[in-house]
Protein backbone atom coordinates (compact mmCIF):
# COMPACT_ATOMS: atom_id res chain seq x y z
CA UNK A 1 0.00 0.00 0.00
CA UNK A 2 1.39 3.51 -1.17
CA UNK A 3 -0.92 6.02 0.63
CA UNK A 4 -1.00 8.95 3.06
CA UNK A 5 -3.31 10.47 5.60
CA UNK A 6 -3.26 13.68 6.24
CA UNK A 7 -5.54 17.08 6.56
CA UNK A 8 -6.05 18.93 3.23
CA UNK A 9 -6.66 22.17 5.66
CA UNK A 10 -3.19 21.41 7.21
CA UNK A 11 -0.55 23.65 6.22
CA UNK A 12 2.48 21.14 7.16
CA UNK A 13 0.39 18.39 5.64
CA UNK A 14 0.29 20.15 2.42
CA UNK A 15 4.15 21.50 2.82
CA UNK A 16 5.45 18.17 3.35
CA UNK A 17 3.41 16.36 0.63
CA UNK A 18 4.68 19.11 -1.81
CA UNK A 19 8.47 18.56 -0.33
CA UNK A 20 7.77 14.62 -1.17
CA UNK A 21 6.82 14.94 -4.36
CA UNK A 22 4.78 11.41 -3.86
CA UNK A 23 4.76 9.78 -7.46
CA UNK A 24 1.52 8.32 -9.15
CA UNK A 25 0.25 5.10 -7.89
CA UNK A 26 -0.13 7.42 -4.20
CA UNK A 27 -3.37 7.38 -2.78
CA UNK A 28 -4.31 10.21 -0.35
CA UNK A 29 -6.83 10.00 2.45
CA UNK A 30 -7.99 13.69 4.19
CA UNK A 31 -8.98 12.35 7.47
CA UNK A 32 -11.47 14.75 8.46
CA UNK A 33 -13.46 14.09 5.23
CA UNK A 34 -12.54 10.42 4.78
CA UNK A 35 -13.02 9.30 8.39
CA UNK A 36 -10.07 6.18 9.55
CA UNK A 37 -12.13 2.89 9.45
CA UNK A 38 -11.53 0.05 12.48
CA UNK A 39 -10.06 -1.55 9.42
CA UNK A 40 -7.35 0.92 8.46
CA UNK A 41 -6.38 2.03 12.27
CA UNK A 42 -5.88 -1.46 12.65
CA UNK A 43 -3.60 -1.66 9.44
CA UNK A 44 -1.72 1.17 10.43
CA UNK A 45 -1.25 -0.25 14.32
CA UNK A 46 0.37 -3.23 12.83
CA UNK A 47 2.82 -1.34 10.92
CA UNK A 48 3.18 1.20 13.57
CA UNK A 49 3.13 -1.08 16.56
CA UNK A 50 1.03 0.11 18.79
CA UNK A 51 -2.21 2.89 18.84
CA UNK A 52 -0.40 4.75 21.51
CA UNK A 53 3.08 6.00 18.24
CA UNK A 54 -0.25 7.09 15.99
CA UNK A 55 -1.40 9.15 18.87
CA UNK A 56 -0.62 12.45 18.94
CA UNK A 57 -0.19 14.54 22.42
CA UNK A 58 -0.40 18.06 20.35
CA UNK A 59 -3.93 17.63 19.60
CA UNK A 60 -6.07 19.94 20.97
CA UNK A 61 -8.85 17.66 22.72
CA UNK A 62 -5.90 15.98 24.15
CA UNK A 63 -5.50 19.26 26.36
CA UNK A 64 -9.27 20.23 26.61
CA UNK A 65 -10.07 16.70 28.13
CA UNK A 66 -7.19 16.81 30.48
CA UNK A 67 -6.03 13.35 29.05
CA UNK A 68 -2.05 13.76 30.12
CA UNK A 69 -3.53 13.10 33.59
CA UNK A 70 -5.45 9.64 32.52
CA UNK A 71 -3.47 6.25 32.28
CA UNK A 72 -4.30 5.44 29.19
CA UNK A 73 -3.89 1.99 27.34
CA UNK A 74 -3.77 1.22 23.87
CA UNK A 75 -7.63 0.50 24.23
CA UNK A 76 -8.23 4.07 24.95
CA UNK A 77 -5.80 5.54 22.14
CA UNK A 78 -7.42 3.05 19.63
CA UNK A 79 -11.14 4.07 20.79
CA UNK A 80 -9.73 8.09 20.61
CA UNK A 81 -8.31 7.89 17.14
CA UNK A 82 -11.81 6.31 16.21
CA UNK A 83 -13.63 8.94 17.94
CA UNK A 84 -11.91 12.19 16.19
CA UNK A 85 -9.45 13.05 13.44
CA UNK A 86 -7.21 15.13 15.48
CA UNK A 87 -6.04 12.74 17.43
CA UNK A 88 -4.22 11.14 14.41
CA UNK A 89 -0.16 11.93 14.96
CA UNK A 90 -0.18 13.89 10.96
CA UNK A 91 0.66 13.17 8.00
CA UNK A 92 0.74 9.21 8.15
CA UNK A 93 2.50 8.09 5.51
CA UNK A 94 2.38 4.31 4.21
CA UNK A 95 5.06 3.01 1.47
CA UNK A 96 4.53 -0.77 1.20
CA UNK A 97 5.37 -2.16 4.62
CA UNK A 98 7.02 1.36 5.97
CA UNK A 99 5.24 3.71 7.87
CA UNK A 100 6.13 7.01 8.70
CA UNK A 101 4.46 9.35 11.52
CA UNK A 102 4.83 13.21 12.16
CA UNK A 103 6.06 15.95 10.85
CA UNK A 104 9.77 16.03 12.73
CA UNK A 105 12.13 17.02 9.89
CA UNK A 106 13.86 13.10 10.52
CA UNK A 107 10.35 11.43 10.08
CA UNK A 108 10.04 12.91 6.50
CA UNK A 109 13.45 13.04 5.43
CA UNK A 110 13.01 9.16 6.29
CA UNK A 111 9.76 8.58 4.26
CA UNK A 112 11.33 11.05 1.31
CA UNK A 113 14.19 8.21 1.11
CA UNK A 114 11.96 5.27 1.07
CA UNK A 115 9.77 6.93 -1.62
CA UNK A 116 12.62 7.40 -3.72
CA UNK A 117 13.99 4.23 -3.41
CA UNK A 118 11.08 2.44 -4.05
Amino acid sequence: MKKIYHLSTCDTCNRIIRTLNLPEGFSYQDIKKDELTVKELEALRELAGSYESLFSKRAKLYKERNLKNEDLKERDFKQLLLEHYTFLKRPVIVNGNEIFIGNSPKTVEAAKRSIENS
